[in-house]
């Protein structure tokens, strides 16, 4: 069996089960910053890419959606997902779908992506929160996945931020950095 990432099965769970676009985002993002020497980069960026454009896609925001997916296409046309327990050609196939479902104006409907690897299926189900509602469809009125981006505690990203602030400031004046 192929050994994935811990952050990518968490990815797929967030994206099949809780169907939590912007967690499967900040997950993978998370990982891929942290490792971005890793052979399936690209592969990573393109998941994040479609996690995004899903979000935006489900919020209503269609001109981020066909952007980021586009650039997903983009990415995925320069890299193999294959490795990753994916069908690139299927994926790709659902990605261009999804741009002229976009064009038509069909309204959101979520999406599961072209998992190969059983083992990877199967190691994804006995990880996530609830297996009985892996692929399910998520649920139209709720607001906080809707609109996490808003909605989701900031407080230690505030903080970082000021203490950076603080450090600069510090620096700039000549005093010793905290």
């Amino acid at each position: 069996m192929n050994d994935y990432a811990d952050a990518y099965v968490r990815y797929l769970n967030h994206f099949h089960v809780e169907r939590d676009y912007f967690e499967c985002h900040e997950v993978l993002e998370e990982f891929w910053k942290e490792h971005p020497d890793d052979p399936q980069a690209e592969a990573y960026v393109a998941l994040i890419q479609i996690a995004v454009a899903s979000y935006h896609q489900r919020r209503g925001n269609l001109r981020g959606a066909v952007k980021m997916f586009n650039a997903a296409l983009e990415r995925l046309a320069r890299t193999s997902v294959q490795t990753l327990g994916l069908d690139g050609t299927a994926l790709k196939s659902m990605l261009a779908g999804r741009l002229q479902e976009l064009e038509r104006g069909t309204p959101f409907s979520d999406i599961n992506l072209p998992i190969t690897d059983t083992q990877l299926l199967e190691r994804c189900k006995q990880s996530c929160s609830d297996p009985d509602r892996w692929g399910t469809s998520s649920e139209a009125g709720d607001t906080f996945l809707l609109h996490k981006h808003t909605m989701r505690d900031r407080s230690g990203v505030v903080e970082e931020r000021e203490k950076q602030r603080q450090i600069k400031a510090s620096r700039r004046s000549g005093g010793s950095v905290i």
